[in-house]
C-alpha cells in the first residue's frame, strides 16, 4: 500500500501545498506526509483502499493538517484561547481565514459531488490535468471543464460566506 511511488507523489503534493503557506511555517513536506500518514493509519479501512482513494484521502488529510496548523498559529498570535477573555470582549462571530472558508466550501462541495471535490483537492495539490484524468478515469477535456465549473462554484460559495 505505502509504496515509494505513492510516497514520492505525496511529497510532491505536500511541497506544492506548503509553497502556498506562510514563510515561517515549521512543517516540511516530509513531516506533512508523515503527519497525514499517522492520521490515516488509525483508520481500519486504510489498508484496503484503492490507490486513487488513498491518495485522495492523504491529500484531504494533509490539507486538514495545514488548516489545523494555521488555526493554532492564529490563536497563538491572538494570545491563545478566547475562553480566557472576558465575555464582553469575545466577538460573536470570529473572523475566519481564507483557508477555513475554503475548507468549509470544499466540505459542502464534497457533500454535493464527491468526485468534483476530489478533482479540486488534486488540482490544489498541484497535480496536472493528465494525472487527474488518469486517477479519476476522465478525459483531459472533461477534467478542464469540471475544473472551470468547480472554480466558479467555489467562488460563489466563498462570496456567500463573506456576506
Amino acid at each position: 500500500m505505502w509504496s515509494t511511488q505513492i510516497y514520492a507523489e505525496l511529497r510532491t503534493s505536500a511541497r506544492r501545498l506548503l509553497q502556498r503557506e506562510r514563510r515561517d511555517h515549521t512543517l516540511q513536506p516530509t513531516a506533512l506526509v508523515h503527519e497525514a500518514w499517522l492520521k490515516i493509519a488509525c483508520r481500519r479501512d486504510a489498508a484496503a483502499l484503492p490507490r486513487n482513494r488513498f491518495v485522495a484521502l492523504a491529500m484531504t488529510t494533509m490539507r486538514r493538517v495545514l488548516l489545523d496548523s494555521a488555526r493554532r498559529h492564529r490563536a497563538a498570535k491572538r494570545g491563545g484561547d478566547s475562553a480566557a477573555l472576558p465575555e464582553s470582549i469575545v466577538v460573536d462571530r470570529p473572523r475566519t481565514s481564507g483557508k477555513s472558508m475554503l475548507h468549509e466550501a470544499l466540505q459542502t462541495l464534497a457533500a454535493a459531488d464527491p468526485e468534483l471535490a476530489r478533482l479540486v483537492e488534486l488540482r490544489i495539490g498541484g497535480h496536472g490535468v493528465a494525472a487527474i484524468g488518469k486517477q479519476l478515469g476522465l478525459s483531459p477535456r472533461t477534467v478542464k471543464r469540471r475544473w472551470r465549473f468547480a472554480r466558479a462554484w467555489l467562488g460563489r460559495a466563498l462570496r456567500r460566506q463573506l456576506q
